[in-house]
């Protein structure tokens, strides 16, 4: 699973799960186990989070969208992540310009990056 969930059971959770779900103690716990312990756990929370908006919703409160993507932002889009990683190049180039790239060059990679659509 990528990092973009910040629902992870811990690993004394995922092997009380399995000891539970096999009824063997101490049961080895592989990749596919944390897998779906993981999963399950995201699920279960994005539906709480979800339930929850819902009703304050409901109830009229504003910056349900704002509660929404500050529990679960979206990741950063290829596009947005090779614009940062430009600008973290050209501000190291400031420093030291490495051989043979110019200010020319690295603008021309941002107009062409940001002309990509998301």
């Amino acid at each position: 699973m990528t990092q973009e969930h910040p629902i992870t059971p811990p690993p004394e959770l995922v092997q009380e799960w399995t000891d539970a779900f096999w009824n063997e103690p101490g049961n080895y716990v592989g990749i596919d186990d944390e897998a779906l312990a993981t999963r399950a756990a995201q699920w279960g929370a994005d539906q709480e989070l979800e339930a929850c908006l819902d009703q304050l919703q409901r109830w009229g409160i504003q910056g349900v969208d704002n509660l929404r993507n500050a529990r679960r932002p979206k990741p950063p889009s290829l596009k947005e992540q090779a614009l940062q990683a430009l600008q973290e190049a050209a501000y190291m180039a400031d420093d030291s310009p490495p051989q043979g790239i110019c200010t020319d060059q690295i603008d021309t990679i941002r107009r062409a990056l940001e002309a990509l659509p998301e």
